[in-house]
């Protein structure tokens, strides 16, 4: 019998097989199987939560990562032993959305670093086991046969008011929605009709034990503090999804619509947004109105009148159903942001649309950014008149602490509102456009008219508006300019001005 001695020399290839080893044996060791959490601890009480539900087999992982309002299928994972870099998609609609997480194990705790765009901040979350399960959607609740939720009778006009997002986004609190109630209630905005004050995501605490939704720490008395603003002889508005979870990660209000409708009234809510968000993760675009339904019936039996916001982006032609399921208003876009692109490209968009909307049902391209900070005076005006021509909600997003004279000229231009807030509902339409000029007219009260000459162009311009294609049969019509405020003295058969870059001029007509 042969004996046989192995002698490990040093060289370049014992390195070589040393580093295969060290690989095989890293790989082993690092395995990042398992379900994964990394909590955020918030100031208001809550955490938000990253879970990462991972399969590795080799050098391949499979799985998914769960944050916020956000589902993604891993599709692709490169890198190892020491690090990995993972691909998450998931669809939006016909969009799909990819976020990368890169990952490795360090003992029992996965270190986490991703980018929630390629150009934001790196997030770095460190993450331990969870138990199995946990973070995972829950299951599909059947959805009801479609019918017609009765009309409740309110937002005969637009609704106008103030919403918390647009400049406090997840700092709001009890504290700032009672100091908005305190300005709109001192500063003119209340006599000139603004009477909503509402507080978007982020309250959310959770579930008791019966289930029953509870405000987080920034909260403590949503009763109390319904009775603050009603004190004010205004309303007060709530935010909340009908899926598991809110934009931002909070309690949504998937599974409990009848309990949570009961618990809104119980505390005097005047006025709920309802933000599609994470139902996506669970129904498709065509269910959409039947999810809605459920609130809308929901809000029926809660035993208080509350105006229903459906904020689900222009998703299934909400325009075409949003009646139907108890909508008194219905996102038409996606999220406006305080710039003139956006808002351009937002409220130029709304045109074909007037056909839906009419007293108790209206069309809504999303909340006002006057004030913000991002657009110029004139910028702004246009803002206010398109969204008057529209018969849009009127929802005010910035600090109205610190408005300068200019700003509050603007959102409280009672003859701009007038036309918002017209009786006879109608939306207004583009009647001509010439380049980066364009005419809208709508129709208001009296066999009047209101029409803006818009200069969406970088130059001073000269717009004409001519009465014949407005339908006019006395020429010349009176005229007032309701930004100027003051009358016109018009001849012949048209009229020409000139209008500021990025600016308008707003005319009310009378025969």
């Amino acid at each position: 019998m042969k004996r046989f001695s192995f002698k490990l020399r040093t060289g370049v290839g014992t390195t070589f097989f040393l580093a295969l080893l060290f690989v095989a044996i890293s790989s082993f060791a690092d395995d990042i199987t398992g379900n994964w959490v990394a909590r955020s601890p918030q100031s208001d009480g809550t955490s938000l939560d990253t879970y990462l539900d991972l399969k590795q087999v080799g050098s391949g992982i499979t799985g998914h990562i769960r944050v916020t309002q956000f589902y993604y299928n891993i599709v692709e994972s490169t890198g190892g032993p020491d690090s990995f870099v993972l691909t998450g998609s998931m669809m939006d609609g016909h969009n799909e959305r990819r976020v990368k997480y890169e990952v490795r194990r360090v003992g029992n705790e996965l270190h986490v670093a991703t980018r929630r765009r390629p150009d934001s901040e790196l997030i770095e979350m460190v993450a331990h086991p969870a138990p199995a399960g946990e973070g995972a959607l829950p299951a599909r609740l059947p959805l009801p046969a479609l019918h017609d939720v009765p009309d409740n009778g309110l937002a005969r006009t637009p609704p106008m008011g103030w919403n918390s997002w647009n400049k406090f986004a997840g700092r709001v609190d009890d504290q700032a929605v009672r100091a908005m109630a305190d300005a709109i209630a001192s500063n003119g905005m209340k006599d000139a009709g603004y009477q909503y004050v509402n507080i978007d995501d982020t309250w959310q605490g959770g579930r008791d034990a019966q289930g029953k939704i509870v405000p987080n720490k920034k909260f403590p008395d949503m009763k109390g503090l319904a009775d603050y603003v009603h004190g004010k002889g205004l309303k007060i508005g709530i935010y909340s999804s009908p899926g598991p979870k809110t934009c931002a990660g909070y309690e949504g209000s998937y599974g409990h619509e009848e309990q949570d409708a009961k618990t809104y009234a119980a505390w005097g809510i005047d006025y709920l947004k309802y933000d599609w968000c994470d139902a996506r993760n669970l129904y498709a675009d065509e269910e959409t109105q039947a999810v809605y339904q459920k609130m809308g019936d929901a809000l029926l039996k809660s035993g208080r009148p509350i105006l229903y916001s459906l904020c689900q982006y222009g998703r299934a032609e909400v325009w075409k159903w949003g009646a139907k399921v108890g909508g008194n208003a219905w996102r038409t876009t996606g999220d406006i942001h305080d710039s003139w692109d956006s808002m351009a490209k937002i409220g130029f968009a709304q045109n074909g649309l007037a056909s839906f909307a009419k007293p108790g049902h209206w069309n809504d391209p999303d909340m006002l950014e006057i004030g913000n900070g991002g657009m110029t005076e004139d910028e702004y005006k246009v803002h206010m008149t398109l969204w008057a021509l529209l018969a849009a909600p009127l929802l005010a997003g910035n600090d109205l602490r610190e408005m300068s004279p200019a700003i509050a000229a603007i959102l409280i231009n009672t003859e701009v509102i007038a036309v918002d807030q017209d009786k006879e509902g109608t939306q207004g339409r583009r009647i001509g456009k010439l380049g980066e000029q364009e005419i809208w007219a709508r129709l208001v009260s009296d066999n009047q008219q209101a029409v803006a000459l818009f200069n969406c162009g970088t130059e001073q311009a000269e717009i004409t508006v001519r009465w014949s294609d407005l339908g006019l049969t006395s020429t010349p019509p009176r005229v007032r300019d309701l930004w100027a405020h003051k009358d016109l003295h018009v001849l012949g058969q048209e009229y020409t001005t000139a209008v500021p870059p990025h600016g308008v001029v707003l005319l009310r007509l009378a025969e």
